[in-house]
């Protein structure tokens, strides 16, 4: 969604250059330069803008350099930006079967990290794909909000909408808790008033299974200073958990199954070689997707839907991960 403002703006900016430019032409008063009119929208992607300037303005259209140099650029930033959109926005599903040995099968899906992004008028498209994957349950593991273009509505239309395809379970991420803990709380009371069970430092037994959630502002002292302690051996324990990087306290909690995200998936997958950058500014994590095996415990890690900083995905498409448990 960043990215898809940050176009809209820098092409508006520019048809507006274009047009003051030529109500300058016109009153003889100070233009500006010719070099900016190209390389701003050059630089900028707003090479659309321009064009619209050009021909709605009258402007420039008979220098060489404007009308061959901006057509070629906005050919050019059309397809870049094309690519990128479509590798924002190319919905995945990743599905997992795991062995807990329960009585009664038991799909989850879990959603991370969706920052805000949207997907279709109230999410209907992402919802839709949820719809079809039939869940019994849905964990949200954090970052159902974005701290830096933030719409607590969005997320909360999401949540409640989920909500009435299966039962929901959320946890915080680390960007809920950037906000102040007033505007935090009022949002966990909307969710919780709207059915959706908050299990950060807690935990509900449910199909057959212990669900079990730790805030990620827990996440550092858990293991001395947690809400509870490991649970005993032969319970089916699934945890859910922003950060993947604690794996030491997943094992010491016993959990079976640990769902998280956080990691985006490193941004950019480089084949051969992984995620290329966390959200720590590490190069390569080792857990930027899929499963692994921590020694008793098993981890998923999601690669999430949206976008915070970094605006773009390269060959990494936003997932939705569909966990079948026997």
């Amino acid at each position: 969604m960043v990215l898809v403002v940050f176009l809209f703006l820098t092409n508006i900016l520019t048809f507006i250059l274009y047009g003051l430019d030529k109500h300058k032409a016109r009153t003889g008063r100070w233009r500006i330069s010719e070099r900016f009119l190209i390389l701003f929208p050059v630089i900028f992607c707003g090479c659309l803008g321009a064009l619209l300037g050009m021909l709605i303005w009258r402007h420039k259209i008979r220098k060489p350099k404007f009308y061959i140099t901006i057509p070629i650029f906005l050919v050019l930033h059309m397809t870049l930006w094309g690519y990128c959109l479509y590798q924002d926005y190319h919905l995945v599903t990743t599905e997992y079967d795991i062995d807990l040995g329960l009585r009664q099968d038991l799909t989850i899906v879990q959603i991370s990290d969706l920052h805000n992004q949207v997907f279709g008028i109230n999410e209907h498209i992402l919802l839709d794909r949820i719809r079809e994957c039939d869940p019994d349950i849905i964990v949200v593991t954090g970052d159902v909000v974005d701290s830096m273009h933030t719409s607590f509505p969005t997320a909360l239309t999401f949540m409640t909408r989920a909500g009435e395809i299966a039962p929901v379970y959320y946890i915080t991420g680390n960007h809920e808790w950037r906000f102040d803990q007033e505007r935090l709380d009022t949002f966990i009371s909307s969710l919780t008033s709207n059915g959706v069970t908050f299990l950060d430092d807690t935990y509900v037994e449910t199909n057959g299974v212990i669900l079990a959630g730790i805030s990620d502002r827990s996440l550092r002292s858990f293991e001395e200073n947690g809400a509870y302690g490991p649970f005993p051996d032969g319970s089916a324990v699934i945890l859910l958990a922003h950060e993947p990087q604690y794996t030491s306290l997943y094992s010491y909690l016993n959990a079976d199954l640990v769902l998280a995200g956080h990691i985006h998936g490193g941004q950019i997958i480089i084949p051969g070689r992984g995620g290329l950058l966390s959200p720590e500014v590490e190069f390569f994590p080792e857990y930027y997707s899929g499963i692994f095996d921590l020694g008793g415990t098993q981890m998923i890690v999601s690669r999430g839907l949206g976008n915070s900083a970094v605006p773009i995905r390269i060959n990494n498409y936003p997932e939705i991960v569909l966990v079948h448990i026997s």
